[in-house]
Order: C-alpha cells, then structure tokens, then sequence
C-alpha cells in the first residue's frame, strides 16, 4: 500500500513541530532565570529557538533528501532538466521569512516595553521639539561623544547625580565633583541608559534603591539612608530594586546573565535599572565592557536571599559599621601623635622607627 505523499507531509509537519517545541523548551542554553524580567526575556528567547529550530530542519531535511534523490546515476551523462521560475513557491518562501521576523519584532518590542524599556517616566524625561531634532542631523550620536551644546533645559543628569550625593556614603566614593555631569542632547531627551519599571509600576518609587559605583576594577555598592557600603549586593526576593548608577573613570557595563540585564555605567551620566530578584542564590556580577588590563578581574556577587536574611543582613552591616567607626575613633584620639598610632601597623609592615621619623620630620 502506498501512502499519499499528502500524509508524508502531514506527518514530517507533526514531527517537525514536536521536535521544535521540544528543543525551543529544554536546550539549557541559558542560565537560571532568577528576575521576573528574565522569565520574559527567556519566554522570547524560547520562541526564536522554536522557529529557528524548524527552519533548520526543514532546510537541511529538503537539501539531504535533494541531494540523495536527485543525485546522478551511474552512467547518466545527460544534462538536467531545464526548470523555470516558480511563483508561488518564490512568494511563499519570501513572506513566510517576513511573517516570521514581523512577528518576532512585535513579540521583541513587547518583552521590553514589559521590562520597562519604554518607561515614560524614565526615557522621556527631557522634552523632544521637532525642530531641534530636524536641524541636529546625528544628535543622539555626537551627544553620546562629546559635550552637548548649552541648553536652557535642567540638566537631569547633575539632578540625579545631586540626589544621589546626598548620601554620605555614596559621597564618599563617588568623584562627581571631578566628572562634569553631561547634559541632556537637545532634540532628544536624556541619553543616560535606562530600563525603568514594568508598565503597572512605571511611576511608582522602586521597594529598594542601590546606589552602584564602578571604578577599576571593582563595584561599589550603597545602600543609601543606611550607612552601608560593599563590595557585595544583598538583594531580597520579591521585591522590585532599583539600581543607580555611574562610573568614576571609564565605561563599564553592569551584567548579571541570571538577571537578563545589561546596563552601561558611564563617567558623567547617572544610569538607571529596574529589575525583581525571583530566584534565591548567588550570582555573578560581571563587568561587560573592557575597562582596562584587568578588566576580567572586575566581578563580584549578587546574593538573592530571603527578605527576613536580608534584614539581618542589613542590620548586621550597620552594627559592624558602627563598631569599626568607634574602634576608629577610640585608637585615634587628638593626644596621640601619628607616629604612635602607626607604630603597630609599621612594625608588622618592617618599617623601622627612624624610617618612619624621617618621613614625618
């Protein structure tokens, strides 16, 4: 009994389909999705091994099967048959691909306007004018280069940089005051990156603010109206954080792969990023922009815990803080000289008194 070759079709398309689902599912290419945002991000990804998949399948399974069908028989010494355009196979084959990459387009776009790439509280903060943009002919490339044109507009930049200096630990290891904090491109609203909340939070004030500066080659982390500064991140499940960012010397790119987030850190530009931690664990936090020699040598860890340990956690920072200011101040009195205070440190270093009395003197 021979099988119509339209149930041949039918049950590769059935296989093909299974086969893709499945694979889409379960490659294990990414890491753990430990932010709500990643689950997102992983949903799309999922969706394009899904379709890229069955497209492979079916090109490498058609040109197997041309090449073994068609292949030329022993003693056949005669050309092939002429064969003409086809229309509507020509047309098919054309707006499959464009369904395909319009569909992924529209899906792309609403991942990350739901991860708050698209937050109008954050992105358009500085007014966009139509003339300003017409008569700027590559604005928003020279903006991110050089120093803009005076403007009449708040420079938001130096707003968020202000607020963040309010802070005295953050104050303490930032140099803003050496780093001019770049204004706003005319015509095109603030260029500092910034991922915002999701749609049903855009607007409301984040659960958690960190303050994130990078330097060569380390990440500094304060935690402001508290007094704590690491050089490790604590964040609780569940609850959304939102990190503020800039950098005290080169560019450097905050990445945490389990988060699916990536976020420059840029010397005179205040950065922000908004993500809830979901998976409870400890991550690498990765510098992915080369800073310099050690550039591979920048990374730290995210530790995702409950919010009862990250309350512990907070309060054991601020009880070590505390004591180490009073141990501080209780063996450096005014009465002491520096030459007694450093006595005990110099002699574990092998420096001699009179080496010591010598640079004093």
């Amino acid at each position: 009994m021979k099988i119509p070759s339209s149930i041949w079709t039918l049950l590769i398309g059935v296989v093909l389909t299974l086969v893709s689902l499945w694979y889409g599912q379960n490659h294990g290419l990414l890491p753990t999705a430990a932010s709500d945002e990643a689950v997102l991000v992983d949903g799309l990804f999922n969706t394009m091994m899904i379709v890229s998949t069955g497209i492979f399948l079916i090109v490498e399974g058609v040109l197997l099967y041309a090449a073994f069908r068609y292949r030329r028989r022993p003693g056949d010494n005669e050309d092939g048959l002429p064969v003409e355009g086809n229309v509507p196979l020509e047309i098919l084959w054309t707006a499959i691909p464009a369904i395909i990459v319009i569909g992924i387009s529209v899906y792309s776009f609403d991942v990350y306007n739901e991860i708050g790439g698209f937050d109008p509280h954050a992105v358009h903060e500085a007014p966009i004018t139509q003339n300003m943009s017409m008569n700027m002919p590559g604005a928003a490339i020279a903006a991110t280069l050089n120093d803009t044109p005076p403007s009449t507009e708040p420079n938001l930049n130096q707003q968020k940089s202000d607020e963040a200096m309010q802070d005295p630990a953050t104050a303490a290891v930032r140099n803003a005051d050496q780093i001019p904090q770049k204004q706003n491109a005319p015509g095109i609203g603030i260029v500092s990156p910034t991922i915002g909340g999701s749609p049903d939070k855009a607007g409301k004030p984040p659960a958690l603010a960190i303050n994130v500066t990078g330097l060569q080659y380390a990440w500094i982390f304060t935690y402001p109206e508290t007094g704590i500064t690491t050089g490790e991140m604590h964040l609780p499940i569940g609850r959304e954080v939102q990190i503020n960012m800039t950098a005290n010397d080169v560019i450097h790119a905050f990445w945490v792969p389990e988060f699916r987030l990536k976020q420059d850190a840029i010397p005179g530009r205040q950065s922000e990023i908004r993500f809830t931690p979901r998976t409870e664990g400890d991550y690498s936090l990765i510098c992915a922009e080369l800073c310099g020699p050690y550039h591979g040598a920048m990374r730290t860890q995210v530790v995702v815990e409950s919010p009862e340990k990250f309350a512990q956690w907070l309060q054991e920072q601020q009880v070590a803080s505390r004591d180490t200011l009073n141990q501080a101040v209780a063996l450096n009195p005014s009465n002491i000289s520096a030459h007694e205070f450093l006595a005990p440190y110099t002699k574990d270093m092998g420096i001699k008194p009179e080496v010591l009395h010598q640079v004093h003197h």
